[in-house]
């Protein structure tokens, strides 16, 4: 074997862990997910192949076009909410001395475990004895009045993730180079100007990253939901994720389960498409 031949297996050693740690906890399971739609099994006997016929009966389930929708207005409230807050912290806290206790203190809900999260807010937004009702002095019915559930839902998965959007936001801030800044300020570009016409600009790629993940966050929200609503009142809190549990460990159908996690996967990878078609040509990653 000559020299190059020998730097091609060394390579492929090197890649080796990681090629097995990729192949057995990400192309595995989408194999194993695709596989299991085409079968009908009850967790229990033996499986049953049946082509598309979960296909067929996921898509023409209207509980699980209601939990898609569902999923699209969560994730409408909460992304550009989390991302505004999480910039305006951003920007107040950057370039201020001093401020790394305070950049914890916001980061602190996110790094907490999304069922103790869930779990806390239960008991704030409770009608009897809750924190929020104490304070306005009212019984207000926040997790159980359908007309209040979701932003309420949706209110708590802002308040826990905007701290972490507001840390990719300061670092991007402060990678900024000072001398822009200035000569921005020497033309005249002071307040929501500067931030307009020089920092927005400037931070495409970490707004690109922010809106990316927070999208796929906000489609894969789960364990909020379990904790505060387990999908209720009726079904207006029934995010796709809380519907593919319940089809595949209540109603016992991991087949129709795993239909649903691949229209969720797609619907995910075809919003990050467009995303990345946009900013492609509108980032700049050099100052």
């Amino acid at each position: 074997m000559n020299r190059r031949g020998a730097r091609v297996v060394t390579s492929y050693v090197l890649l080796l862990p990681s090629l097995i740690g990729v192949g057995g906890f990400l192309v595995l399971p989408i194999v194993l997910v695709a596989w299991l739609s085409v079968h009908s099994w009850n967790l229990l006997g033996p499986m049953e192949f049946v082509g598309l016929r979960n296909w067929r009966s996921v898509l023409e389930d209207r509980a699980f076009g209601h939990a898609l929708l569902v999923t699209l207005v969560l994730t409408a409230i909460v992304v550009p909410a989390q991302t505004v807050l999480g910039f305006a912290v951003a920007a107040a806290l950057a370039r201020r001395r001093g401020a790394t206790g305070l950049r914890v203190m916001y980061a602190l809900p996110w790094m907490c475990a999304p069922v103790a999260v869930g779990v806390v807010w239960q008991w704030m937004f409770a009608p009897t004895g809750g924190a929020i009702d104490a304070v306005l002095g009212r019984r207000i019915e926040w997790l159980s009045d359908p007309a209040l559930a979701l932003p309420a839902v949706s209110a708590v998965s802002v308040w826990a993730n905007f701290g972490y959007v507001a840390l990719f936001f300061v670092a991007g801030i402060r990678a900024i180079p000072r001398e822009i800044l200035d000569a921005g300020a020497l033309d005249g570009a002071t307040g929501w100007h500067r931030i307009r016409w020089l920092i927005l600009p400037l931070l495409r790629p970490t707004m690109f990253f922010v809106l990316v993940t927070g999208v796929l966050t906000a489609f894969q929200t789960f364990d909020l939901v379990y904790a505060l609503t387990k999908g209720g009142p009726g079904d207006r809190t029934d995010v796709v994720a809380m519907r593919i549990f319940s089809e595949a460990f209540d109603a016992a159908r991991p087949g129709r389960a795993a239909v649903m996690a691949i229209v969720l996967f797609a619907l995910m990878f075809a919003i990050t498409v467009v995303q990345h078609r946009y900013f492609r040509n509108r980032t700049t990653y050099e100052f």
